[in-house]
C-alpha cells in the first residue's frame, strides 16, 4: 500500500474517486498498529489542522509512526498566523505578478491550489513555488490587485467541507496527478518498506543514468520492498518525504545538487552522492594530493598557479601535455596541448575563471579503465573506448553532439586484479558511497586517473558483466544504512 488519505469524515471524499485506502483521522489516530510494517504516503484531508486537533495529531502521529505525510505539523503552524509566513511572502508575490500577462483582467480575490496545481497552466509558476513552500493538499491564496501589483492577503488551507462540487472534481483529478506513478508498470508485488527519491534532469544531454536503466532499477528495486521515484530540481521541498537520495544529474558544488545532497544529509537520510564526496571529487587539485599522499599512483602532474608556472609544466611534463579545470567534468574543461603556445593560450584563457589548473603527462591508450566501487567493495568493470579518432572517451565537438567512444565490459573476475585493487584503493580515501574510478594501464603501471563522485551506471553498459548484482547491492547500501539508523 503507497497512498494512505486520511478525512475527518467518511463521506469527506468519494471512495470511488480514487483507488487509495481512505481512513477517518478518528480510525487513524485509534488504531497504531494500522500499517504495521508498511510506509505509507499519508495525505491529511482533515477538515481542521488547529493545534491539537484531530487533523494536527494525524500527522504528528503519522511522523512518529514513519509515515510520510503532509501536510506536516511545520506547515500547518506555518499557516497557522500570518507573521510567521510573511517571510515567504516577497518571493511568492514576485511570482505571482509574472502571472499577469497570461491572465485575461485583474487578480480573482481567492484562488485555490491543489497538490501545486492551479486553475489554469497560467498559473503554473506560482502554483509549484507555493507548493515548495507550504507542501499541503489543498490552499486558499487571497489576493488584492490594485491592477498594477497583486499583494497577497492570507494563505490558508482549503478543506473539503468548504468544497463545492466544481471544486472537488479538479482536486480529485489533482490527487489523481500527485498521485501517480512515472516508472511503475505494475503493481507492487511486495509491500514497499522504503521509498527511495531519484534526482534526474530529463532534459540533460549526458546524464549519469539514462531514465530507462533507473525504471530498471526500479523494477528491481521493487522486489526488494523499495519505491523509486523520480524527483526534479523543483522538488527540494519535498525531499523529507523520503528514504533516500540517489542523485543522477552531473553534479556540480554550485547547483542544485549540491543542495539536494545537503538536505538530505541534513535530514538523516542516505544519499548518493554526499556533500563531501562531491566536495572532494569534483576537484581535481585536491584529488591530486590526496591520492599522492595515500601513496595511489597517479600520473606526473604540475599544478599551475599562474602563468609563471607554465615553464616549469613544460620542462616536467614535456609535450604533448593534458590542461584541466579542476571542477571539469564529462571530458569538458579537459586539452590537450601539442606545444609551449598552445599551452600559454590555453592556461591565460582558463585563469580568467580559476586561480588554480592542472597539468598532467599525456598518457596515451585506446581506453581507460573505469571501475565501479560502492561502499568499499568493488561493484563492476568496463573499458571506456576513446571517441573515433580522439584521444577521450568523449569527444566534445564545437556546435555539434558530443560523440562517445564505445565500451566493453567484464566481470570483476575477468578484470586485472591490480587494476581493481588500486581503484578499491584510490575509492575508499574518499568515502564509502559510490564513485567510478578511471585508470590507464600501462607498462610503466597502472594510473589513476580521477575519481568520480558521480558515475555512469546503466542497463546495457557498467552493469553487463555482474548483471542485476549491480543494482540489487546499490538498493542493499541503502537498505542497510536505513536499518542501522532503525528507520
Amino acid at each position: 500500500m503507497s497512498w494512505v488519505i486520511l478525512t475527518g469524515r467518511q463521506n469527506d471524499l468519494d471512495h470511488a474517486a480514487t483507488p487509495h485506502k481512505i481512513i477517518t483521522n478518528r480510525d487513524y489516530l485509534s488504531h497504531p498498529a494500522l500499517f504495521r510494517g508498511q510506509r505509507p504516503k499519508v495525505i491529511n484531508l482533515s477538515n481542521s489542522y488547529a493545534y491539537q486537533s484531530r487533523g494536527y495529531y494525524a500527522s504528528l502521529l503519522a511522523s512518529s509512526r514513519g509515515h510520510r505525510v503532509i501536510p506536516t505539523v511545520e506547515t500547518m503552524i506555518d499557516l497557522s498566523e500570518r507573521k510567521l509566513y510573511e517571510h515567504a511572502l516577497p518571493e511568492l508575490e514576485l511570482a505571482l505578478n509574472k502571472c499577469r500577462k497570461d491572465l485575461d483582467g485583474e487578480f480573482p480575490a481567492k484562488v485555490c491550489f491543489f497538490f501545486g496545481i492551479g486553475p489554469g497552466r497560467a498559473w503554473d509558476r506560482f502554483a509549484r513555488l507555493l507548493f515548495d513552500w507550504f507542501r499541503a493538499p489543498a490552499l486558499e491564496v487571497h489576493i488584492k490587485d490594485n491592477s498594477e501589483w497583486a499583494a497577497i492577503r492570507k494563505i490558508g488551507f482549503h478543506p473539503l467541507a468548504r468544497m463545492d462540487c466544481t471544486e472537488k472534481r479538479r482536486f480529485t483529478h489533482c490527487l489523481e496527478t500527485y498521485t501517480g506513478r512515472e516508472w511503475r508498470e505494475s503493481k507492487s508485488r511486495t509491500p514497499a518498506r522504503y521509498t527511495f527519491a531519484t534526482l534526474v534532469d530529463p532534459a540533460e544531454e549526458l546524464p549519469p543514468s539514462q531514465i530507462s536503466s533507473l525504471r530498471h532499477w526500479a523494477r528491481i528495486a521493487e522486489k526488494m520492498g523499495v519505491e523509486v521515484e523520480p524527483i526534479t530540481r523543483k522538488d527540494l521541498a519535498r525531499l523529507a518525504n523520503y528514504d533516500a537520495l540517489f542523485i543522477r544529474e552531473t553534479t556540480s558544488i554550485s547547483n542544485h545538487t549540491y543542495r539536494f545532497a545537503r538536505r538530505a544529509q541534513q535530514e538523516g537520510m542516505p544519499v548518493i552522492d554526499d556533500p563531501l564526496s562531491m566536495i572532494r571529487c569534483t576537484n581535481k587539485v585536491y584529488l591530486d594530493e590526496l591520492l599522492a599522499a595515500n601513496k595511489v599512483p597517479v600520473p606526473p602532474t604540475v599544478i599551475i598557479a599562474g602563468t609563471s608556472d607554465l615553464e616549469h609544466a613544460a620542462d616536467t611534463l614535456s609535450f604533448p601535455l593534458v590542461l584541466k579545470i579542476p571542477d571539469s567534468s564529462f571530458s569538458r574543461g579537459v586539452k590537450k596541448c601539442a606545444d609551449f603556445k598552445e599551452l600559454k593560450a590555453l592556461a591565460t584563457e582558463w585563469l580568467e575563471d580559476s586561480d588554480l589548473l592542472i597539468a598532467q603527462k599525456f598518457i596515451p591508450t585506446t581506453f581507460d579503465w573505469r571501475i565501479g566501487v560502492l561502499g568499499g567493495q568493488p561493484l563492476f568493470a568496463v573499458h571506456y573506448l576513446m571517441a573515433k579518432k580522439h584521444w577521450q572517451i568523449v569527444n566534445h565537438r564545437v556546435n555539434g553532439k558530443p560523440e562517445e567512444g564505445g565500451f566493453k565490459s567484464f566481470t570483476l573476475r575477468q578484470a586485472p586484479a591490480e587494476v581493481v585493487e588500486t581503484a578499491v584503493r584510490a575509492a575508499r580515501c574518499i568515502g564509502d558511497g559510490l564513485y567510478g574510478v578511471d585508470l590507464k594501464e600501462t607498462r610503466d603501471g597502472i594510473f589513476v586517473i580521477e575519481v568520480n563522485d558521480n558515475p555512469n551506471l546503466d542497463h546495457g553498459c557498467e552493469d553487463s558483466g555482474e548483471k542485476d548484482e549491480v543494482w540489487v547491492r546499490l538498493t542493499q547500501w541503502f537498505l542497510d544504512r536505513l536499518e542501522r539508523q532503525g528507520r
